[in-house]
């Protein structure tokens, strides 16, 4: 049973900085896992990708700003925001998948199977 645990999420004032966790267990080791977002009337948007092997993919709109990372033996993953805007503003979810998404769909939330609860994120200006 795949179970994923987001925590770390907050108000922030525009500028600041934020770190999300994601707790895993009983995921798919070979699998990418990533965080995405959605708001209101918007559909998921993949933030951040990383694959098992370490590499990773961002969404253009955070590239320089946020960086993902994993801890293998505490089954952790990790999303340091930085330079955060109001437009980031959004529920974040951790996600995993069952196997490494192929490079177009890194980003795209149909490829992940399994989900957290997720965690709120609000960036005030």
């Amino acid at each position: 049973q795949v179970q994923l645990v987001e925590s770390g999420g907050g108000s922030v004032q525009a500028g600041g900085s934020l770190r999300l966790s994601c707790t895993a267990s009983g995921y798919y080791r070979s699998g990418s896992m990533g965080w995405f977002r959605q708001t209101p009337g918007k559909g998921r948007e993949g933030v951040a990708t990383i694959d098992s092997d370490g590499s990773t993919s961002y969404a253009e709109s955070v590239k320089g700003r946020f960086t993902i990372s994993k801890d293998n033996a505490m089954n952790t993953l990790y999303l340091q925001m930085d330079s955060l805007k109001p437009e980031d503003t959004a529920m974040y979810y951790c996600a995993a998948a069952r196997s490494r998404a192929i490079e177009a769909y890194k980003l795209i939330a149909a490829w992940y199977t399994y989900w957290g609860q997720g965690t709120q994120v609000t960036v005030s200006s």
